[in-house]
């Protein structure tokens, strides 16, 4: 008679380690998925070279990297102070209430100091800044000089309030983005003044905020595009010429012309 052949005892362990491999499959396919998005994302190319764009308009200086977006917020500082303190002369001598006049007298205070400030500046990180207002600015020194009575206080107020606004939030993104210490200080003084001037024009009782709204909303602030930089380059921005006729009749005050040939910003401390 054949003997019976023994069942063999169960191999201990066998399903721990059959469930163990389940948990480390599952770990490892978590992780992949986890990963595969951040190395897919780096690998990205940039379809738009925006990221290649800035990197090249970018500039080593001695008070840190100095970018587009710093160099045409220096622009755009000077070009606030070329028609906003005739503006607001022109509402210290014109205005019908007291608080219009004061909010004129704010305007002048507000940006004789600001423009030494950002003048300075330029003068250190070598930018080219202009000695004229825009075209846009132009024409609203135009209509306040023709307004009169409360048409030109209602003008001024919204005017300049228009400005303030569309010009207020590229002071916050430059202060929040800047590596640049010389822009970052002209940042604060920039919020500090505009700040001040926005509400001295809100106390005028004149400023239309329905209005406001709308246009801040649906029209974009002008750029002033500046040229790729290279900190040698003393090319002003803007053409110097004498002041326009509008500018003179309007107040006897002129700002001091920009540094024409502002020395090279260093590339090492």
């Amino acid at each position: 008679m054949r003997a019976r052949a023994r069942p063999r005892p169960p191999v201990q362990g066998r399903g721990i380690v059959s469930g163990t491999g389940v948990i480390i499959t599952g770990l490892a396919a978590t992780i992949a998925a986890l990963v595969f998005p951040i190395w897919s994302y780096a690998d990205r190319s940039d379809p738009t070279g925006t990221v290649n764009v800035l990197s090249a308009q970018t500039v080593s200086t001695r008070y840190g990297p100095l970018s587009a977006l710093d160099r045409d917020f220096i622009v755009k500082v000077r070009l606030a102070g070329l028609w906003e303190l005739p503006a607001g002369e022109m509402a210290e001598q014109k205005g019908t209430t007291q608080a219009v006049r004061t909010a004129g007298q704010h305007l002048v205070d507000g940006h004789a100091a600001l423009d030494a400030h950002v003048r300075s500046v330029a003068t250190q990180l070598g930018v080219p800044i202009p000695n004229a207002p825009n075209a846009q600015q132009e024409q609203w020194l135009t209509t306040l000089n023709a307004a009169q009575g409360q048409d030109f206080d209602r003008e001024f107020a919204n005017i300049v309030r228009l400005a303030h606004g569309r010009v207020f939030s590229v002071v916050a993104q430059v202060r929040a983005g800047t590596q640049n210490s010389l822009v970052r200080a002209l940042a604060d003084d920039a919020n500090s003044t505009v700040l001040d001037h926005i509400k001295v024009l809100e106390a005028t009782g004149y400023v239309d905020f329905s209005t406001l709204a709308r246009q801040l909303a649906t029209t974009p602030a002008p750029a002033a595009s500046p040229p790729v930089f290279a900190p040698s380059d003393a090319t002003p921005l803007l053409p110097s010429p004498t002041p326009s006729p509008t500018l003179s009749a309007a107040s006897p005050y002129t700002l001091p012309p920009a540094t024409t040939s502002p020395p090279p910003a260093s590339d090492s401390p």
